[in-house]
Parts: C-alpha cells; structure tokens; sequence
C-alpha cells in the first residue's frame, strides 16, 4: 500500500511543478456582439434579501462571487457561505506551500484546517463574520463518487489518498459525519430549511470539476425533497472549470468575463453584475488570502478578478410523456429499427418534445427515455459515451432512486447501477453511421418526475465533447 502511495505523491509532485510551468499568456478572444447583448444585467440586491453562497472549496466563493458578496451586504441583505469540502486533496498545492513531500494522514487535516483559516480571512475581508460561514468538511474530490455510489451503504467512502471516512474538522457543522450522501444532503438541506435564502449562488453543473458537479445536483436533491416547505429560491450558479478559459490568464482587471467559447451559442441564459473599482480591488485581495493556492494557481485564479461576475444555468428540458414520436422527431432521431414497433405516430403539440443541445438530444415517448448522440462524422467504431442518468421523483426517497451510468464503445455497451455492474435490463443501443441512440426503460430510472443527465463523448481513450448536467422533466 505505501508503494502505491508514494507512486501516486511522485506522480502528483510533478503535476505540481508542471503546472507552475505551464503557459499563462493566450489570446483573448471577445464574443461576437450577438452573443455579448444576450448578457443580462442581475437584479440588483435588496435589503433583508436572504443571499446563499455554495462553495465546492474554499476559494470557489471569492473566485466566483466575491463581487456578489460585497454588493449584497451593501444593500443590507444577509448573506451565507457553504463549502462542501475544505479542500485538503490538493496535494500539488501542499506540496509547493510548505516545501516538503508527506502523505501522513495529520498533514492533509493540517491542509484542510489551513484552508479553512484561509477562507475565514478573506470572507472577513468582504465584510462577513465567522458566523456567517458554514464548513461541512466532506471529502474534496470524493463528492460525486459519494452521489453516485453511497447512498444508503454499509461503509462510508474512504479517500485513497487521505485514508479518512468521516468529517475531521471539529469547527464543521457535523464533526464525525461518515462520508455518505445522506450525511451530505441532510446538512444541505438543514441550512437551506432554516436560512430560508431568496437567492442561492452556486457552483455550476457543467463545471469540469467532479466537487462543482456534485454541490449542483445536491443542490437540485435538495430544492425538490423542500418544495413547499420553503419559498422556491432563485438560482445562479456561476462557472469555475472549463478547458481553456478564462484567458488570457494572471490579474486583468481591464477586461470582461465573458462565457467560455463552447457557450456561446448555448441556451444558457446568462446574467452578470458589474464590479466597481473597489469591489474589484477587494475581490483581488480575498483571492490573495488562498496562500496555499495562489502559489501554485496565482495566474490561474486571479484570472477570475475582472470587471463583472457571470452567472447562468440551462433552462429545464421538459419532455411531453407520449405513446411514440412524431414524424419530424422520428426523422431527427433517425429511421432505425428500433422506431417501428411505434405505429401510428402522435402529433407534435409543439417545442418540447424533442430537446436537443449541441450534439445531446433527449426524448420521451410510452415507457422509454431515449438519448441521442450526434457523430461526428470522422469518427467511426472507436465513438464511445459515458452517460449518467439520476431520477427524482417525490413518490420515492431519493437515496433509493437507481443511480445509472450507461458506458458504450462502439456498438458494446455496460450498465451501471450505484457504481455496480448490473444487466442490461431493458436497455438497448442503435449505432448508426450519423448518430448514436440509447433506449432506458423509465422503470429503471425508477419512473421519475425529472432526470439529471449528463454525457461525455469520446473516440477511443480521447474526449470529443461533453453535456453538463441538465434537469429533464418528464411531463
């Protein structure tokens, strides 16, 4: 086991030396106007608005809404940070911070604690009290495993790098918490419950990062186990990860954050709230407070120190429920055999029924939810998926909810329930020359109100595209 250990601190070292190596400087390239005028501006804080910031990691909150934040508390609202884990796996981070190579399991809690302290500084910076802080310590980069696989298990996840299962931190609100998704959940929705907020700031469910995914579809969990307990909160999750952008990197006060280059032409709405000079300067400042990061990351994060905050979320797919699909949907998801048991096919009532983004198109029709993936068409056998499906419905708990992944390569597929191999169940693939096509009965999505979908595609071992997660309701 300590072989495999210092293997993997070897291999983590190097990232940590290549990445202070790594090219800061890249041409910046500013959206075409169309796509500059569809930026809304955010509606402007009011006095006793409830403000809710969820942060992945201490950072996430001053990279992304420091400006927010400011703006908030000067109009008189409240406003609460959460961070879901207090980033104690950045070992590269550690490794060039304090100058010394250690896999004991006290320094990645020294790590965490260090961030914590970190995150204490920068908020009072911005204008907000210890109080006002929320840490619940759950495992950095082990968050997504934990709502995919652990849900209801006998045995908590266990990090292989920290070897910890259970919340270290005695400031967090659940010291002792196993790592499992309830204990995530039930803390989320406690806050939530009691803060009651007007507005929530979260992180982004197309995010690249496996903890940003994760804080977005407990957040969603959350929203829908306390509809009708608490006013419906509106929500802006702002984007921290995506290949490639922002550029150009280091401290550009001058220039605009504007969406990465593969959203432009996406339906996200987006909104973003300018930053005046102070605000600009005390958001710089906050970020300087990440010692621990900004040795390593400095170009990286303060890239994010520009005159606005962006914002912006997918509008929900709504699919109407129908016993098969219309002629113009059949001839968009392709004339395969697997479409002619359909018979007569139902009139399209109108947009909905099919929802397509980019490559990823979904459909409903009787039983069945379909997932269509355009090909590029210089790909051929080696085009492969990796599909995650999570069910909501309000009939059933959702820990008890089938949490699917689907993986094809080529015309060879393998079905995933909760991280466990399982038979295919229903489930069927079309691999046509255009496009791939998966069929999942909705019985084994445990027939639910709404889906939580995401996609990645690739050619062989090498990424092509990617859907971040998306809310799908079934009508």
């Amino acid at each position: 086991m300590m072989t495999k250990l210092n293997t993997i601190s070897k291999k983590l070292f190097l990232i940590a030396i290549l990445a202070l190596a790594l090219p800061a400087c890249a041409t910046f390239k500013e959206p075409p106007p169309e796509v500059r005028k569809q930026i809304s501006i955010l509606e402007p804080f009011k006095k006793a608005e409830r403000i809710l910031i969820l942060a992945p990691h201490p950072d996430d909150e001053s990279i992304g809404c420091a400006g927010v934040i400011q703006q908030a508390l000067g109009a008189g609202a409240k406003v609460k940070v959460v961070y879901l884990t207090s980033g104690d796996h950045n070992l590269p981070a550690f490794i060039v911070y304090e100058k010394r190579l250690t896999l004991r399991q006290g320094e990645f809690i020294h790590m965490g604690h260090l961030r914590i302290k970190e995150a204490v500084k920068a908020m009072k910076l911005l204008g907000l009290k210890e109080d006002d802080l929320v840490f619940l310590g759950y495992p950095d980069f082990g968050t997504f495993t934990i709502f995919n696989r652990y849900w209801q298990s006998k045995t908590p996840f266990r990090d292989i790098i920290t070897r910890i299962s259970r919340v270290p931190y005695k400031e967090c609100v659940s010291y002792g918490a196993p790592y499992q998704a309830e204990s995530i959940l039930s803390d989320l929705e406690k806050v939530i419950l009691d803060y009651k907020p007007d507005r929530i700031f979260s992180s982004h469910g197309s995010d690249v990062n496996v903890d940003h995914k994760s804080f977005y579809l407990f957040l969603q969990v959350a929203l829908s186990d306390l509809k009708g307990q608490i006013p419906e909160p509106k929500l802006y999750p702002y984007l921290v990860h995506c290949v490639g952008w922002p550029l150009p990197r280091h401290y550009n006060p001058g220039l605009n954050l504007y969406p990465p280059e593969a959203f432009w032409h996406s339906k996200i709405s987006w909104v973003k709230t300018d930053l005046s000079a102070e605000e600009l300067e005390k958001k710089y400042q906050a970020i300087l407070c990440y010692r621990s990061q900004t040795q390593t990351s400095a170009f990286y994060l303060l890239a994010f120190a520009r005159k606005n905050e962006l914002f912006g979320d997918y509008p929900e797919v709504k699919l109407n429920q129908q016993a098969a699909l219309h002629k113009q949907a059949l001839a968009f998801f392709g004339a395969s055999d697997m479409f002619e048991d359909f018979g007569a096919l139902a009139q399209e009532e109108g947009p909905g029924d099919i929802e397509k983004n980019g490559q990823v198109s979904y459909a409903v029709a009787g039983e069945d939810f379909f997932v269509r993936v355009d090909k590029p068409k210089r790909l051929s056998r080696d085009f492969g998926v990796q599909l995650y499906l999570f069910g909501y419905s309000k009939r059933t708990t959702f820990a008890l909810m089938p949490k699917v992944r689907i993986i094809t390569s080529g015309r060879r597929f393998k079905l995933f329930l909760g991280g466990k191999r399982s038979s295919l169940a229903g489930v069927t693939l079309d691999f046509g020359k255009e496009s791939l096509i998966i069929k999942i009965p909705l019985k084994l999505l445990g027939g639910p109100d709404y889906i939580l979908a995401s996609l990645k595609s690739y050619h062989g071992a090498l990424p092509v595209d990617a859907a971040g997660f998306r809310k799908v309701i079934i009508e």
